[in-house]
């Protein structure tokens, strides 16, 4: 028993989630600042295109339609406190919201170790 025991206290399991936002690109400040007022400032931004149900956008250009299959995108990539994951989906909810399709979509995965690179943190301490 005294082994087990043991074994428990020297694993420590820091408990955190990747969250994978993709939202429309004009949404990136509002959802930014939504973010860090809330304090969730760090984030990596890609710039990505892709499509979902409706497969694409129709537009119009001097009276010609046009099918853009792939539409621009910007993906946002955040690592959480699993406690945190759930008020920051809330907020990427309402600061990415316009109601129309195309929202986007938002992910949360499951993370099993952070690392800082320049001090060697692990586990939330590297967030």
């Amino acid at each position: 028993m005294k082994e087990n025991q043991r074994l428990k206290e020297e694993v420590k399991v820091d408990k955190m989630k990747k969250i994978e936002a993709i939202i429309r690109p004009e949404k990136l400040d509002e959802v930014k600042k939504a973010l860090e007022k809330e304090g969730f400032p760090s984030m990596n931004v890609t710039e990505i295109r892709g499509r979902g149900r409706q497969k694409g956008a129709r537009l119009t250009w001097r009276g010609t339609e046009y099918l853009m299959e792939l539409v621009p995108k910007t993906k946002l990539d955040l690592v959480v406190r699993d406690e945190d994951a759930k008020k920051v989906v809330t907020i990427l909810r309402k600061s990415a919201y316009t109601g129309e399709i195309g929202d986007g979509k938002i992910f949360v995965l499951p993370v099993e170790e952070a690392i800082r690179v320049r001090t060697g943190e692990e586990g939330e301490e590297a967030l």
